[in-house]
């Protein structure tokens, strides 16, 4: 009789079952939130409206403050849902911070290019909080299946937002480009999950990482399991040899696409690398470590070099991203809680200078191209000397020159890398960085020292709405805060690393 009083009855069950549905979804609010905003932002597009573009821009801002919010009083509790596949921990919630910073940003800066290109739509602003709400999936996954997702989510709705000026070859032919091979690394990296679900009969991280502990790290099926998803995440990153979408679909796509791809598509990518290959996963370092590690120079040396002869300056900025992409990539090699934490501090920064130089591109853009080629920078310090001050704290960030944050993210990369003994690593590092400060110094020669450029750029008078000067206040002030003040930034950095992670 006590075995049938202490058996849970259905009414038990469904309790159970609806509390831990309850908790799923409050742990995944910020996405519904986010998901919710997109759906009235598509329907708010098709009810006419005088100032319709700074409506959804209000609405999209909106919505992504008030899931910031949400998340901000999650992070004091971890804690899992939808069955340990989805986690809300210091992690996820340190890169949700720059997810939400370079999307906010992003639609910040988009009102005005929109107008300029004559292309303004509602689905732009639905597309990117969708983009946004992948990227977050993403970060927050701990099973293979919904880390693909949110690659997913995230991939299709930049598919279409890197298209989103139609009369224009380039964006046709980038986004082309872009779902051709963005399809052929998404096939790479299912294959690799198939082989780990596989040998691991799971997809979960955490179970992985207990069936990892028993098998053999030299079965080539591991081996090959491996690679085959380091190769398509590194797709996403744009590191070499799986760099070739990047300067195509960087000078094709919307200025302001191009600054979130360059942003929130590398910040996740290198989030689920991390959660994956640093944490759960961190027993296969001896499969991986050697080819990172000869990637990683490939990819900088490439990325400079190349980038020294570009007269584009969005092309610039992509070869300078593959570069940006390859120290990174150094922070793996060098592993642990410093490797980590340059990385996480490094993707913190790089949000605020890329986003910077960007919106400085918008405001030079005059239609048709204007604004992209880099002699369009000539004489900027004379026209507009405000523009050009700011474009200069952007690009020294870049280069990694003081006292900028730049200079501090590298200075701390290199710092882990010397402490676990890559010596030669860390020169080559410094050395290429060398090579890639010229074509930012190139930029700022032409600024202060060459005479205005006679055309429609220079000549015509620069419009700074009230959003874009947000953007240039927010980007400036990040840049060097991050160089001047760089404890405060290193202590969240620290407090977002997770416990026993050696």
């Amino acid at each position: 009789m006590s075995d049938i009083a202490d058996k849970p009855t259905a009414a038990d069950l469904v309790t159970v079952d609806l509390t831990a549905i309850s908790q799923s979804v409050l742990a995944s609010g910020p996405e519904i939130i986010l998901i919710i905003g997109a759906c009235v932002a598509l329907m708010l597009s098709l009810v006419p409206h005088p100032r319709q573009d700074q409506l959804l821009a209000g609405v999209s801002v909106f919505m992504i403050l008030l899931a910031a919010g949400m998340s901000y009083v999650l992070s004091d509790v971890p804690q899992t849902a939808y069955a340990g596949m989805f986690v809300v921990d210091d992690f996820s919630t340190f890169f949700k911070v720059i997810l939400y910073l370079g999307t906010t940003l992003t639609v910040l800066m988009s009102g005005k290019y929109l107008l300029k290109e004559g292309v303004f739509q509602g689905e732009y602003y639905a597309l990117l909080l969708f983009a946004l709400v992948g990227t977050m999936i993403m970060v927050s996954s701990t099973d293979l299946l919904l880390i693909y997702l949110g690659l997913e989510l995230q991939a299709l709705s930049i598919y279409v937002l890197t298209g989103f000026l139609k009369t224009d070859v380039r964006s046709n032919e980038a986004s082309l480009k872009y779902i051709i091979l963005g399809a052929f690394s998404s096939g790479i990296i299912l294959y690799g999950m198939s082989l780990f679900y596989g040998l691991t009969g799971t997809t979960n991280l955490k179970d992985m990482a207990v069936a990892l502990s028993t098998l053999d790290l030299s079965d080539p099926m591991l081996i090959l399991a491996t690679l085959f998803m380091l190769v398509g995440l590194l797709f996403k990153v744009g590191a070499v040899p799986f760099h070739m979408w990047v300067p195509d679909i960087y000078e094709g796509a919307p200025s302001p696409i191009t600054a979130y791809m360059s942003v929130a598509s590398k910040a996740a990518a290198f989030a689920v690398i991390m959660r994956i290959f640093m944490q759960d996963l961190a027993v296969l370092q001896p499969i991986w470590i050697l080819n990172i590690a000869g990637i990683a120079v490939l990819t900088m040396a490439l990325g400079s070099f190349v980038a020294l002869v570009q007269n584009n300056i969005k092309r610039m900025l992509a070869y300078s991203s593959i570069a940006h992409a390859g120290f990174l990539m150094l922070g793996l090699v060098a592993g642990g809680r410093d490797g980590m934490a340059s990385i996480m501090l490094y993707l913190l920064v790089y949000t605020f200078m890329t986003i910077g130089i960007f919106a400085v591109i918008i405001l030079l853009n005059k239609g048709v191209r204007l604004g992209e080629p880099i002699e369009d920078f000539s004489g900027l310090a004379k026209t507009h000397p405000g523009l050009a001050f700011m474009s200069l704290i952007f690009l020294f960030s870049l280069a990694g020159i003081p006292p900028t944050g730049g200079f501090f993210a590298k200075f701390y990369v290199l710092t882990a890398l010397v402490d676990k003994g890559h010596v030669m690593l860390a020169v080559i590092a410094v050395l290429l960085s060398a090579v890639s400060a010229w074509f930012y110094i190139r930029i700022i020669m032409l600024m202060y020292v060459q005479p205005p450029a006679p055309t429609p750029t220079q000549l015509a008078e620069i419009q700074l709405t009230p959003s874009i000067r947000i953007v240039l206040l927010i980007a400036t002030v990040g840049t060097l805060l991050t160089g001047l003040l760089p404890a405060g930034f290193l202590g969240f950095v620290a407090n977002s690393i997770p416990l026993g992670l050696g």
